[in-house]
């Protein structure tokens, strides 16, 4: 997870309500919350619940309960999965791609609070009864969830302590890293936070086996402006930065992809 203040008004071209498209999503459709319903065969219908840790210990009966109050959808990266004007008193269980969350002031101070990534659960805060109406969630790749509403979220899973459990442990695990990105983001140089950001965005590495011989290191897919905006700084200071690790040999970058080459070492840039 990252979190983010942009340094000032400049970053930002307009608050969310206004005309101009919001330059923390490049290209992004302005009407929000355009979803479209995935359709599965039968057989296929937990398939967004599997590998979820929540769910984890689940019977097939149990799963497919679950799978039947939680419809599939699918949004196209920048779309708004809701906003101030449209929150959703929903819980959100992602199944592919990944999720940014923010808030933006009236003065177009943009904070990212969190990056959801796949096997996970968002909107939790607002069925437990905690208000989210200033947040954003924008979509940041091709991505699909599966999506419950607050009644059937306390019927099948606050009434099972099990999942119970595990929600508030991730309740706690998020609070957490947002205690840490408030001390980063006072703290730390503009540099480290985006060394930090890309950190926490490199992907959880797989086998060996599965490794092509041509993607042996982690890659982070993201355009400098939307690095620029997790990382709370400008395009063009990201952009420096950039060029000054990958001379130092620790990046390699491409068209909105950056191959990090020595994770170490840029874990030590992180601080």
């Amino acid at each position: 997870m990252t979190y983010c203040l942009v340094d000032g008004a400049d970053a930002l071209a307009a608050p969310p309500w206004g005309a101009a498209p919001p330059p923390w999503a490049p290209g992004r459709r302005e009407d929000i919350g355009r979803m479209r319903e995935s359709r599965h065969e039968d057989a296929d219908r937990t398939w967004c619940l599997s590998e979820v840790d929540i769910f984890c210990d689940l019977n097939e009966p149990e799963m497919a309960a679950i799978a039947d109050a939680a419809p599939m959808r699918t949004y196209t990266a920048g779309e708004m999965l809701y906003s101030p004007p449209q929150p959703c008193e929903v819980l959100f269980i992602l199944k592919r791609g990944r999720i940014r969350v923010f808030r933006v002031s009236t003065e177009g101070r943009a904070l990212t609070t969190a990056i959801i990534n796949p096997g996970t659960i968002f909107g939790e805060m607002l069925v437990l009864g905690q208000r989210m109406y200033g947040n954003f969630a924008e979509a940041l790749d091709d991505i699909t969830v599966c999506v419950m509403g607050r009644d059937d979220v306390h019927r099948l899973l606050l009434s099972d302590p099990r999942i119970a459990a595990r929600i508030t442990a991730i309740l706690g695990r998020r609070l957490a890293d947002l205690e840490q990105r408030l001390s980063d983001t006072v703290f730390k140089s503009v540099a480290q936070r985006v060394a930090c950001t890309l950190i926490t965005l490199i992907p959880p590495s797989p086998p060996t086996r599965a490794l092509r011989p041509l993607a042996r290191h982690p890659q982070v897919a993201l355009t400098h402006e939307q690095l620029a905006a997790l990382a709370g700084t400008t395009r063009e200071t990201v952009t420096k930065v950039l060029r000054e690790l990958a001379d130092r040999g620790l990046l390699r970058l491409g068209r909105g992809r950056i191959t990090v080459l020595e994770p170490d070492r840029l874990r030590d840039e992180a601080g």
